[in-house]
């Protein structure tokens, strides 16, 4: 698994399932960075939309077959995703969420350096047996990990909570507030939603439509929201599969876009964007939402506190899992225009503050660069440009 001398760069290996969301977008942020830099990147993925943007930018994309959820083809993954490990022989490999960090893990078993990403904890995500089942899998597997890079101090809290005996990256996430950013509501509104009134209240909530995200607690609560504010409108940006669902329930006040490319429109739109998440590591939305000028209310789980600024806490954190003071806090910013601009306006400036893509490509960087060359002698040729080059 050791590269030709002749070539010095050091090839990186991206292993990612899911594919969409969040995860996807972080992958394309590093791979970007680190492609930019000079270094070699390759990456494992299921075929698809993320592959060809990431062939796009360049990447060695190697087409690895993998369901979503661990099952009875976890042996077949591994073994194609073994083989493929031989074929590229990377430097380092870098796992992204759960199945992809089962997989990875089990592939490599320790032969190179090996960073895990959960993007938020397995176990969180299920319940019974199946929660132990992913716990004990976690636990046992932390031994072929040589960093695992957690999106907040709240998922590392989480995971040594839970046991899990990992050496420890907080990394945030980041985002790239030149494309996101602050532009009036009008034009965007009247493009995506010809037939709406331009003076009524909207509510925008993106994300993958699954029980992590809660937008059936949403939906719970907007009745709740409509008695206070009559003309709200809220909009469903995303799919997944709990979409028949929501919308067998949903008002004729509420909309679904379904999956859109970029979400930068949505969000311009937007008088308020909610994500009432069950459970995160650091969900990317709120941040875009933040950088575009645009208030939130977010669910007080792993993450959402630290990103963001103090002074939001009080308007924009609601408890998970509970309808009515979801409503509440939606409802008083509707109905608070002067208190949404000063929300926005704090909460841009926080994310450029702390939430760059640049300080989250940094910080992998220097991971990185600590398990290729441990003692420090020699700094690996690509990422001591890409140190220079995030800063350019």
């Amino acid at each position: 698994m050791h590269q030709p001398v002749s070539d010095p760069r050091p090839r990186v290996l991206h292993v990612t399932q899911p594919v969409d969301g969040g995860v996807a977008r972080v992958v394309t942020d590093l791979v970007r960075a680190q492609l930019g830099a000079g270094a070699r990147v390759a990456v494992a993925c299921p075929g698809g939309g993320l592959a060809d943007r990431l062939g796009a930018l360049g990447a060695d994309v190697r087409p690895w077959r993998a369901t979503r959820s661990p099952g009875p083809s976890l042996p077949g993954e591994v073994r194609r995703l073994a083989r493929l490990i031989d074929e590229v022989r990377p430097e380092l490999v870098h796992a992204h969420s759960a199945k992809a960090g089962l997989a990875a893990r089990l592939a490599v078993r320790g032969r190179v350096p090996t960073v895990f990403q959960p993007h938020a904890w397995s176990f969180e995500a299920v319940g019974g047996p199946t929660a132990a089942l992913a716990l004990r899998w976690e636990r046992w597997s932390a031994r072929w990990a040589s960093r695992v890079v957690c999106v907040s101090e709240a998922e590392r809290a989480t995971g040594v909570r839970a046991g899990i005996a990992g050496r420890w990256d907080v990394v945030p996430n980041g985002i790239d507030p030149v494309r996101f950013r602050p532009a009036a509501a009008p034009a965007a509104r009247a493009a995506l939603l010809p037939d709406l009134a331009p003076d009524a209240p909207l509510v925008v909530c993106v994300g993958r439509l699954c029980r992590q995200k809660g937008q059936d607690v949403l939906l719970r609560a907007w009745d709740a929201v409509l008695t206070q504010v009559p003309g709200a409108r809220l909009v469903f940006v995303g799919d997944g599969p709990d979409r028949t669902r929501l919308a067998a329930h949903a008002p004729e006040s509420v909309r679904f876009a379904g999956s859109v490319t970029d979400p930068v429109a949505w969000y311009r739109a937007a008088d308020l964007v909610v994500l009432p998440s069950r459970w995160e590591g650091m969900a990317l939305a709120p941040l875009e939402a933040m950088a575009c000028g645009r208030p939130v209310v977010v669910t007080d789980v792993d993450g959402a506190r630290e990103s963001l600024p103090p002074a939001l806490a009080a308007r924009c954190l609601v408890p998970p899992d509970r309808p009515a003071p979801l409503a509440d806090a939606v409802a008083a910013l509707l109905l608070d225009p002067p208190g949404r601009a000063s929300l926005g306006t704090q909460g841009r400036r926080h994310v450029l503050d702390t939430h760059d893509v640049r300080h989250m490509t940094e910080a992998v960087a220097g991971v990185y660069r600590e398990l290729l060359d441990p003692a420090g002698d020699v700094i690996p040729a690509g990422f001591t440009e890409y140190r220079e080059s995030i800063h350019s």
